[in-house]
């Protein structure tokens, strides 16, 4: 690679768009920086001279590296303060530029590839995800890797009826589309997107628009390897002399077994039957070919029989029709103790999710390079090894779990009452019990019908479907070639296909989009025969949800905390939580300790008081009322007497000290206390007595207040001290 700095620029989305070469990282294959407003990516690209041994797949690495300095700032931890395991955003962003890159490398090689995206600066207001997807391509494109772009890649979304190509950080969130879309100049490659209930149509102008504005980054990059793409490209792995009596040898060993048993409309039946014929090819061939070579002709021959059932037979291997969904079913509340719960399977694919509601307080802290604040909204996703037969330990959660939970939690996002409608702190966990395809949907729609059962007030159902692709075996070379799509792709049709379209909404629109391609792209004629299919098949979908629960139910569960909310001003804040906490621990433990009770206090002065005894937290917003109340002259309450208040140098009482809100008292004269002559307090009042007293001075320097018990007989308290 030519390391004499060079720059190259073109205007991407009304901004300018600029990608440098030759000055950092010199001894990496491919590097180059990206600038997007002050948002600056450095992204690296390195390949192993020769193939990895014993792999059968792309051994291609994304890493996605944030760092804080980036946005001038430093961890909020008192103990680490440097960068460690990558936050969600970083994995989903090298998700983001994976998924794209694989398909565009030869099917064969097997040289190992790291792509490294690191950002350098954040303006605060351009995300670095796709000047890093761009990166990653550019750098790959500078390398001797057979690497068939450069991608593209393009955020898109929509105020007042009005397309944004790459929206400001601030835009997304006003934003009712989020549309991000990597391609190359002729395909989309892959999609990912949340909307709030966007109708196909408009979601797919989207994706027109945003593949039109990309177009000069093509060139851009196709500019740049032309003029400093090294001449030699590395192949991938050599097709051995014998390899195709390999294949014949295994089609002639087992061809129509594995037709028969891919026919098999029974998951675990037909697994067994392929597992078998596995055994039996490297049992026959076993010194004759190498370990891995028999493994993967024994995958294409399964491939290929998957292709030709659908193709050339116009079948599916569980015999169901091109359009046909799975046999579905649900059920809700199966759990005692929970918030709320349900059970969703389609076919051999089952999703169990759990809610789980708290109050404020409980809401996930969010400090990353990109944000600081909180999220009160949270799906994760759990896919155990015995959900598809296996035996595997289980360690950490994994970037496909990850990945899955962000899908579905973004497709029921903008149907989350919001946070003055519903107070809570919302937690859903999905676990995967079964999957044969598709589980993300599953999830999706099994955590819609867990939020109806915990009564959380979603705007509408929302349901969906993953749409499977079959191609023929050169549709990559043409424009258009033979295809056929899938709805609800189950896992062998996952495995042999080419594409998995997930399309989650409601009745009325779109709320999230995946696609995952592993053929080079799709054309807009079949992004839009696909969402009109995911529309239709949602319409079954959302019928099974609404069967099972037609809407929220109208209480929460009795053992989900209630919420009580009080606005008090803001200055009062400090009043409600005394020094040190001292005023808002009393009150805490005064209405049976933090195990029942917790209170929340925004900086907008909202207190949000939550236990499982209602009336208890109403208690308790009755006493943070009082005690942020305002003492008005001529107002009458309900007092209780503190003590008798006496005279220092006669000793003799003077009135009594009465209480009338939670950190307010006063005194009542002995010549207030009633209309006849009184000779002593002690001899009409004692302490612990409660009668109406009305205001009748108030001091505000000296803090004194005057009441009168006399001149409040006969009038309703309006506030009483708690």
């Amino acid at each position: 690679m030519d390391h004499t700095p060079k720059e190259y620029s073109v205007d991407f989305g009304g901004k300018p768009l600029t990608i440098r070469t030759g000055q950092l990282a010199q001894l990496a294959d491919g590097a180059v920086t990206v600038q997007y407003g002050d948002t600056v990516v450095l992204a690296t690209a390195v390949v192993a001279d020769s193939p990895r041994d014993g792999v059968d797949y792309l051994p291609l690495m994304v890493d996605y590296e944030e760092r804080l300095y980036a946005a001038g700032k430093i961890s909020g931890s008192r103990f680490i303060k440097r960068e460690g395991r990558p936050s969600e955003t970083a994995i989903l962003n090298a998700r983001l530029i994976d998924r794209p890159l694989r398909p565009l490398f030869p099917k064969h090689f097997r040289n190992d590839i790291q792509v490294i995206i690191t950002v350098l600066s954040m303006d605060g207001e351009n995300d670095p995800d796709m000047p890093g997807m761009i990166g990653a391509s550019a750098a790959l494109s500078l390398t001797q890797a057979p690497f068939e772009g450069p991608i593209a890649g393009v955020r898109v979304g929509r105020i007042d009826g009005k397309f944004i190509m790459n929206p400001t950080l601030s835009e997304q969130r006003e934003s009712e589309l989020d549309v991000v879309i990597a391609a190359t100049q002729k395909k989309v490659m892959m999609l990912e997107a949340g909307a709030s209930q966007v109708p196909e149509a408009i979601v797919l102008e989207a994706i027109k628009a945003g593949h039109e504005a990309m177009q000069p980054v093509f060139g851009l990059i196709e500019q740049m390897k032309k003029e400093l793409r090294p001449k030699e490209t590395l192949t991938e792995v050599p097709v051995e002399v014998d390899g195709k009596d390999l294949h014949a040898d295994i089609h002639g060993l087992i061809g129509e077994k594995i037709g028969a048993a891919v026919r098999e409309m029974d998951r675990t039946k037909r697994e067994e039957m392929i597992k078998a014929h596995e055994a039996e090819a490297l049992d026959t061939f076993e010194g004759n070919y190498k370990l891995i070579d028999i493994k993967s002709a024994f995958g294409k021959l399964v491939e290929k029989e998957i292709r030709t059932v659908i193709l050339k037979d116009g079948k599916r291997p569980d015999g169901r029709k091109l359009d046909e969904i799975r046999p579905l079913s649900a059920s809700v509340s199966l759990l005692p103790r929970t918030h709320g719960s349900a059970l969703f399977t389609r076919g051999q694919t089952q999703a169990l999710s759990i809610v789980t509601l708290a109050g404020p307080g409980f809401e996930q802290l969010i400090d990353t390079m990109e944000l600081e604040g909180t999220k009160r909204f949270m799906h994760h996703y759990n896919f155990p090894p015995y959900s598809v037969g296996e035996v595997k330990p289980i360690r950490s959660t994994g970037r496909r779990e990850i990945g899955h939970g962000a899908l579905a939690e973004r497709a029921l996002a903008s149907v989350i009452p919001s946070k003055e409608e519903f107070p809570y702190t919302i937690r859903v966990v999905s676990e995967t019990l079964a999957s044969n395809g598709s589980s993300s949907m599953a999830s999706t729609c099994g955590m819609t019908l867990a939020l109806m059962d915990a009564g959380v007030p979603i705007k509408e159902p929302v349901g969906g479907i993953a749409i499977g692709l079959i191609t023929e075996p050169d549709f990559d070379e043409k424009e258009q070639g033979e295809y056929q799509l899938l709805t609800d792709i189950q896992g062998i049709e996952d495995f042999g296909g080419d594409m998995d379209f997930k399309v989650t909404g409601t009745k009325n629109g779109v709320t999230a989009i995946q696609l995952d391609m592993k053929v080079k792209g799709i054309t807009m004629k079949m992004i839009e025969e696909t969402l009109e299919r995911a529309k239709v098949a949602r319409v079954t979908v959302l019928d099974v949800i609404k069967k099972t629960l037609a809407e929220p139910r109208a209480e929460l569960s009795k053992y989900a905390p209630r919420i009580v909310s009080v606005k008090i001003p803001v200055k009062k804040i400090g009043d409600v939580i005394g020094p040190g906490g001292k005023t808002i621990n009393k009150i805490i433990d005064a209405a049976g300790g933090k195990t029942v009770l917790t209170i929340d206090i925004d900086d907008d002065g909202t207190v949000s008081i939550a236990s499982t005894d209602a009336a208890k937290a109403q208690e308790v917003a009755d006493i943070i009322k009082g005690l942020v109340a305002e003492v008005l002259v001529g107002q009458v309450y309900k007092g209780t007497v503190l003590a008798i208040q006496k005279d220092r140098m006669s000793g003799k009482e003077i009135g009594a000290i009465v209480q009338i809100l939670p950190n307010k008292d006063g005194m009542v004269h002995i010549s207030e206390l009633s209309d006849e002559r009184v000779e002593t307090v002690s001899s009409v009042v004692k302490v612990g007595d409660t009668f109406p007293v009305k205001v009748m001075q108030v001091d505000p320097e000296r803090g004194r207040i005057s009441l009168s018990r006399k001149r409040a007989v006969g009038e309703t308290p309006t506030t009483e001290a708690k």
